[in-house]
Parts: structure tokens; C-alpha cells; sequence
């Protein structure tokens, strides 16, 4: 088992992320996306602290370099701030299914930053994994017009292009964590992108003047159940297996599996909600997350 421990780490943060996509959507249709990222951030860093306190025996990252904190910082603020922002922002507008389904575009655009920046090499397969993935997500975003001429939107715009935003947060948020995290603790690592997200949501909270509603919003306990469990799943262990994943398997071969959300969405999206879902859009999700293998499955 140890042999595959990136690959089952990758499979595992697929399930964490489909737990935390589902929810989230219901709270940040509730209380909006800054507060409900500032409480994520505040109780998967206070997730981070207890089980670094146990496995590495300090509350803080302190034995970090100044080169990894400063690029996952960086992959902090990039991929919570402004990947998250957009993402959650995206469920106010589509469904977490939908927004999960055009996050499958996260995997190219990372191939694509790692060609720009990193001089890694693309294919002509590549390219037709590029394609397929987003030709599986018109499949579900588009549709003909009315009387058959033409294509038109089957999802209200703003939210798709909103969470095409946290597709190239979450692209560049991983790119920047690979950079600055070489060989040192994935637990650590995720606590300071953590602490870099929920520093910048905080700022934005302040902006915002959102302290004072604070106290209505704790005392809201099905609430604050949502955002525990999405916590739990996601900055917490959903993101930390994402890490361990790209540190112990190719960085391709981790993105492919991670990117099965959108497939493993359908299930739940159907069954606790009650979302009607088309074959056309079952069958959208296979083609962008195979379109996803192809680019990185060589």
C-alpha cells in the first residue's frame, strides 16, 4: 500500500473535497463567502495546530525555511483568497455539482502554468485532454438556442465564470505549494497556507464591516455544523492529502484522480438534494474528467 500512498492519498482528497463542496453550498448560500472561508480557515487551522501539536510536537510551522514560507503563503493567499472566494461565490449562483465540474479545468491550467513557468513540456495529447475536458464542461454549461440555432448557457453565466476564477486559484495555489514545499511536512505546509488564507479573509472581513454579525452567526448551530464538517474536510484533511499526494506520486498522476469530483458529486447531488441531473450532464462529467486522464496519464 505504501507503494501507491500518493495515489491513495490523491483518491482520498477527491472524497474529502466532495464532502466539502456539498457542505459548503448550503452555507454560503446563507451567510455569503467571506464569512464562510473565515470560518474555515479559523477551524482548519485550529484542526492543523492540534495535530501538528501531536505528530510534530509544536503548535506552529516555525521550523519552516524562509522560502517555503514565503511561497505557500503565497499558494495560500492565491488558492484560498482567491481561489476560494470565486469557488464559494460560484455556489450562490450554480450548484456546488456545476462549479465542481468547471474546477476540472484546475488540472490543465496547472499543466499549463507548469509549461509557462516551471519549462515543463506539453503534448499534442496534452492539448486533446485540454480540449476534452472542456468540451465535457460545455456539455453541461451549454445548449442549443431556441429553435436549434446556436448555443446559449444552460447555467446562469456569472457563476460559471465565477468558478472558472477558483479553477485558476486553485491551479496556481498548487503550482506555488509544490515550489515552496520540496520535502518538508505536508501538515505543516497546509497550516501555513491556512494561516495566509485566513489572514487575507480576515482583512477582507474587516473591509467588509462583517465583524458585528459574528455573534448571530455562532449562534446558529446547524450553521456552524456545516462549516465544521466542510472545515474538517477540507483546509484540514482534504487539502493536507492533496499535499501528501503530489509529495509521494507524480504531480500529473495526483491532479487526474483529484479531479473525479465531478463524478463523484453526481451520487450525493441526487440523492441528498434531489438535483435533477441529465444523462447529457452525467455523461459531460465523464468526458472532462476523462479528458483530465489523458492529459496526465502517459
Amino acid at each position: 500500500m505504501t507503494a501507491h500512498l500518493g495515489e491513495i492519498a490523491a483518491l482520498t482528497t477527491a472524497v474529502c473535497w466532495t464532502v466539502t463542496a456539498l457542505a459548503f453550498e448550503s452555507a454560503t448560500r446563507k451567510v455569503g463567502p467571506v464569512a464562510v472561508n473565515l470560518f474555515k480557515l479559523v477551524a482548519g487551522f485550529a484542526f492543523l495546530a492540534a495535530f501538528n501539536l501531536i505528530l510534530r510536537g509544536q503548535v506552529l510551522p516555525l521550523d519552516a525555511t524562509g522560502h517555503a514560507w514565503l511561497w505557500l503563503s503565497l499558494s495560500g493567499i492565491v488558492g484560498f483568497v482567491f481561489g476560494d472566494y470565486f469557488l464559494f461565490k460560484s455556489y450562490t449562483r450554480i450548484s456546488a455539482r456545476v462549479a465542481m465540474l468547471v474546477m476540472a479545468l484546475a488540472p490543465p491550467m496547472a499543466a499549463l502554468l507548469g509549461w509557462m513557468f516551471l519549462g515543463e513540456r506539453l503534448s499534442g495529447t496534452d492539448f486533446t485532454g485540454m480540449g476534452l475536458t472542456l468540451a465535457g464542461i460545455a456539455m453541461v454549461v451549454l445548449k442549443r438556442g431556441d429553435g436549434g440555432g446556436g448555443l446559449k448557457f444552460n447555467h446562469p453565466v456569472a457563476g460559471v465564470l465565477l468558478a472558472l476564477g477558483g479553477a485558476a486559484g486553485q491551479a496556481g495555489g498548487l503550482i506555488l505549494a509544490k515550489h515552496g514545499m520540496g520535502e518538508y511536512s505536508a501538515l505543516a505546509s497546509t497550516q501555513i497556507r491556512v494561516l495566509a488564507g485566513a489572514a487575507g479573509f480576515g482583512l477582507l472581513f474587516t473591509a467588509l464591516g462583517g465583524w458585528h454579525r459574528l455573534p448571530g452567526l455562532f449562534r446558529d448551530r446547524r450553521l456552524m455544523g456545516k462549516v465544521a464538517l466542510g472545515s474538517a474536510f477540507g483546509p484540514f484533511l482534504g487539502v493536507s492529502f492533496s499535499l501528501v499526494a503530489i509529495q509521494h506520486t507524480n504531480t500529473g498522476v495526483a491532479a487526474t484522480i483529484m479531479a473525479i469530483v465531478p463524478v463523484l458529486i453526481i451520487p450525493p447531488s441526487v440523492l441528498l438534494f434531489r438535483q435533477k441531473v441529465t444523462a447529457v450532464e452525467v455523461l459531460g462529467a465523464v468526458v472532462a474528467v476523462g479528458g483530465v486522464a489523458l492529459l496526465f496519464l502517459k
